[in-house]
């Protein structure tokens, strides 16, 4: 296994108590309403799965500009302390009030997890891989959920569950993580490149992967290295005369996407239409598709020491002259990326996840579920808790599925293909709540389709908008494009979790679910018509590709 994958799967440790706290406050959440008699305080008791949700919310609107400014690494350590911090204080929580202090530190290492951790993995996985690699966190966080509803439900057995307990184990999982952030997880490698730490961000990618090897030079003028997915990455120096009549050297950055293999190695650099290069070998050569960014003006001998570090960590918005990265927020290339981060992240949350997630123990109890299990002896809440945690079980070989196929079938693919399923499930769940049908087939009904619901939008909805958030930005700024990303992640999450227990009382489960399959109706149009594909590009080409897009619309708008 590549170091790149071992060092992917000990950062979505972060997203693995995520997932684990989630399904933890999903199922004390029903002991902790008996204690502090909220039956009849939604209110109250949204706030208390909520709070956690709003701390998310606080810490990254923060999060994104301090790690581009500290690392993503700090961050990921202090994710670790304050996921093992809360752990503590929900242990002993003697109130509601300091349960509801607890449940907002929480947040705020679940904000600097969900945030950080698919950034990094995207800044240090080759493009090949890097869909399935960043599927990992979703793994995780389904793996968490599991095992943390397993522990819910054997305590549920008991003659007296605690709660207590069952939150406060969160802080053995978060010393496991707070040692492999302090002692295994390096820097990201893009990040020392853009501060100029050519040195360090060599060592890192000689760890995380063998460098690969630079194709023959093809003549003084260009050269260029291969940078992942049949990408190629050429620099063409050239020369011109300044206003002060001195010599400026200008490297012109041209990216070549390989179609075909030359026979031979070796070989000249000839011009192909459009501004881009071939290599041409003796029989034959590389037809290639080039995509010509602006020229970068600095000096030779700047160029080579960040050659020296690997060309595929360099891009524009790095080599440029430093300025506002506030004002690079309204580059037409960075703005429109923004547009489809941003909405994609809000029609995830308003699909209906997170409110289905955090409330399935008792949606399921809702809907009569106990009947199934009424010959094991359970009560309500065990047989809604073991059904929970049977769901989060099967969506695990889903989520493999999608790691295996994110790589292949790619991204857009993935989102097209498991939409439509997703509004059929909520479809059947509005119907199977609005038709008068016996306990057993409603309980059946609801079961199979929550299971389906949550299988689909962990192949596609799940992962794919952080893994196109964490793709689709230049590495200068992509901190600050993550933070406003997860920004607006947190705050429809807080949303869709605080209004979904008024909503049920008001309009009932066939209400809700009918407003989360319209906006899934809503979802497919907005990815067929505005989300790219990004399987096997290089980050770099990705935000090249948004930056030529963005011209050509404006162009065509003139």
């Amino acid at each position: 296994m590549s170091g790149a994958a071992l060092v992917a799967i000990a950062a979505s440790i972060g997203n693995l108590l995520q997932g684990w706290d989630n399904a933890t406050i999903a199922g004390a959440v029903l002991y902790i309403k008996k204690e502090f008699q909220l039956e009849n305080n939604p209110t109250v008791e949204g706030l208390i799965v909520a709070m956690s949700l709003i701390g998310a919310t606080i810490i990254t609107t923060f999060s994104g500009p301090v790690s581009d400014w500290v690392g993503r690494r700090p961050m990921l350590i202090l994710s670790s302390l304050l996921y093992f911090l809360s752990g503590l204080i929900m242990l002993w929580s003697p109130n509601v009030y300091v349960l509801l202090l607890a449940r907002l530190v929480d947040g705020f290492g679940i904000g600097l997890a969900v945030t950080l951790v698919p950034l990094y993995i995207s800044e240090t996985a080759p493009s090949e891989i890097r869909g399935r690699l960043n599927t990992l966190p979703q793994f995780s966080g389904s793996g968490g959920m599991f095992l943390s509803y397993c522990m819910v439900f054997g305590m549920s057995l008991l003659p007296s569950p605690d709660w207590r307990i069952m939150l406060g184990v969160l802080s053995v999982p978060s010393l496991f993580f707070f040692v492999l952030t302090v002692f295994y997880l390096p820097e990201s490698p893009r990040w020392l490149v853009s501060k100029g730490r050519m040195a360090e961000a060599k060592k890192v990618l000689q760890r995380l992967r063998r460098r690969r090897s630079l194709l023959e030079e093809g003549g003084e003028a260009v050269s260029s290295t291969g940078i992942g997915g049949g990408w190629q990455l050429a620099w063409k120096w050239s020369e011109r005369q300044g206003e002060d009549g001195k010599k400026e050297g200008g490297f012109k950055r041209i990216y070549l996407h390989q179609e075909g293999v030359a026979d031979s190695r070796r070989g000249s650099v000839v011009s192909l239409p459009g501004g881009g290069d071939a290599t041409q070998g003796g029989s034959g050569f590389i037809h290639a598709a080039a995509l010509v960014s602006h020229s970068a003006l600095y000096s030779k001998d700047l160029m080579e020491e960040r050659m020296a570090a690997g060309p595929a960590m360099i891009h524009p918005l790095e080599a440029a002259p430093k300025g506002s990265i506030w004002k690079d927020l309204f580059e037409p290339g960075v703005r429109r990326a923004l547009f489809v981060g941003v909405g994609i992240q809000m029609l995830q949350q308003f699909a209906g996840i997170n409110g289905v997630l955090y409330y399935t123990p008792q949606i399921l109890e809702q809907a009569g579920v106990a009947v199934l299990l009424s010959n094991l002896g359970l009560s309500s809440a065990s047989a809604s808790i073991l059904i929970s945690s049977l769901t989060t079980l099967l969506m695990l070989p889903s989520i493999g599925v999608a790691m295996r196929l994110m790589d292949i079938s790619g991204r857009r693919f993935l989102l097209l293909g498991t939409i439509p399923i997703l509004i059929a499930s909520l479809i059947v769940l509005v119907v199977s709540n609005v038709i008068n049908l016996s306990t057993v087939p409603h309980a059946v009904l609801s079961t199979v389709s929550v299971i389906v619901y949550f299988c689909c939008f962990v192949m596609g909805f799940g992962p794919i908008p952080n893994i196109l958030c964490a793709e689709i930005f230049p590495t200068r700024v992509r901190g600050v494009c993550i933070a406003i990303c997860a920004l607006t992640f947190w705050i429809c999450d807080i949303i869709v979790t605080y209004s979904l227990p008024v909503m049920l009382n008001a309009i009932g489960l066939a209400g809700v679910f009918g407003i989360y399959a319209v906006v899934c109706c809503i979802a497919f149009v907005f990815v067929y018509l505005k989300v790219p594909e990004t399987k096997g590009m290089p980050l770099e080409v990705i935000t090249e590709f948004f930056a030529v897009g963005a011209k050509q619309a404006q162009a065509t708008i003139a």
